[in-house]
């Protein structure tokens, strides 16, 4: 029995970065010697076992074929004869399919190393497009190695899998499970890149896909292309940190504006309601959880809005900030003005840095408007009318006090 530590804990190190998880590939094993050795089973396709001490997992060396479509169409076999390089062969890009023994020294039968030298996401074997989840990951490691680029070979074969269909073959939650974790990557945008240079983006996103080439007005939007302005903006929310639903709904808000009339460009008048439709059939289809779709729906339905409510009467300001559910959940609406200001703050030219975008003023007007709206006691204007036997006057008094307060605070600071 041979115990090699594998994957992305040995790319990591070799590349100066934090240790990250730590998987193992034990050889020359059977999976009776593992639990007579007190490790715990816990795979179900394959021998996979937890450590009886770290808990950490210890797979046996297998090699796998190809037995259907999809991601899922494999078969296994793990067994003593099964080599470390066996093993290593499977597996998707050549950084991580690495290894080390237990001295310490690197195996590198597929030239791991040398990419990681040159800074090169390149694939493993031709084996690569049996599994079209790896186009997936490939386009994710380009959205968290920034200074990576795709070997052209691979890139090939991922066209090749999108013509062969076998993206069509993915499910769902592996494909937003991949995705999500793209859009947490430093630079989101070099995702959607691979995914689109590939053509695997129009397979599954048209919606996404469909936004370059749109152009939009150059005094608005000095990069003019809406493609280019969403890739801008998710990268303006990575950089601050902001969590996966804001992130998300940077990436879809402007969704609608690949349903504009030709005839009205490079205006987009009411792309805003075409948007949340939008985002409602994406995540759906992508199976998004329901928090992160509520946001990205309220971002693409009100981010117009809440770009201009200096420039509306009271009233409908809190008619906005009503329907964004800003009084209920304040800390939904600040993910929510955080998208805005990177769909604002993120335009420019093409080639400037980011620090040319323009300053999100407006995020001052939502939060005036909001503590406004918070300073009304609706509690006490309920308890009055209803000891005064006006119940059903309730909702238009403690919306009419609302009103009031925004605009008595506009007054005092004008």
């Amino acid at each position: 029995m041979k115990i090699y530590l594998v994957g992305g804990s040995v790319r990591d190190r070799l590349l100066g970065l934090p240790a990250s998880d730590r998987d193992y590939v034990v050889v020359g094993a059977t999976p009776e010697q593992m639990l007579a050795s007190g490790y715990q089973p816990v795979g179900k396709d394959f021998p996979v076992f937890l450590h009886p001490q770290t808990k950490e997992e210890y797979a046996l060396a297998r090699t796998e074929r190809k037995s259907g479509r999809g991601y899922t169409g494999f078969a296994f076999h793990a067994a003593p004869d099964v080599t470390l390089e066996d093993d290593l062969h499977r597996r998707d890009l050549t950084i991580n399919a690495m290894a080390l023994d237990e001295n310490g020294q690197l195996v590198d039968p597929y030239g791991g190393a040398r990419d990681i030298a040159s800074k090169t996401l390149r694939h493993v074997s031709e084996a690569f497009p049996e599994d079209p989840l790896r186009v997936l990951r490939l386009a994710r490691f380009a959205a968290r190695f920034t200074e990576f680029s795709v070997a052209p070979e691979t890139m090939a074969l991922c066209r090749q899998l999108v013509d062969e269909g076998e993206i069509r073959e993915l499910v769902a939650e592996r494909v937003w499970q991949e995705l999500s974790r793209g859009l947490m990557e430093a630079q989101p945008s070099r995702m959607f890149g691979v995914l689109r240079d590939c053509g695997a983006l129009a397979v599954l996103a048209p919606e996404l896909d469909r936004l370059w080439g749109v152009p939009q007005k150059a005094i608005y939007h000095p990069e003019i292309d809406t493609g280019i302005h969403i890739m801008q903006v998710i990268d303006y929310a990575a950089n601050r940190g902001w969590p996966l639903a804001t992130r998300y709904a940077a990436l879809t808000h402007d969704l609608g504006k690949g349903l504009t009339p030709a005839d009205i460009l490079p205006a987009h008048h009411a792309h805003e309601a075409r948007s949340a439709k939008l985002v409602d059939a994406l995540s759906a289809r992508w199976r998004v959880q329901r928090e992160v779709a509520e946001l990205a729906r309220a971002v693409a339905a009100e981010h117009g809005n809440l770009g201009k409510l200096k420039d509306m009467r009271p009233a409908t300001v809190h008619d906005v900030l009503m329907r964004c559910d800003a009084i209920r959940r304040p800390e939904r609406f600040v993910h929510m003005l955080d998208a805005c200001e990177a769909d604002k703050s993120s335009r420019r030219a093409v080639g400037l840095p980011e620090s040319a975008g323009e300053p999100f003023v407006a995020r001052a007007d939502a939060m005036a408007a909001l503590a406004a709206m918070q300073s009304v006691d609706a509690g006490a204007i309920a308890a009055q009318l209803v000891a005064a036997g006006k119940p059903e006057r309730i909702a238009a008094e403690v919306r009419d006090a609302r009103i009031a307060a925004i605009r008595d605070r506009r007054d005092a600071a004008s």
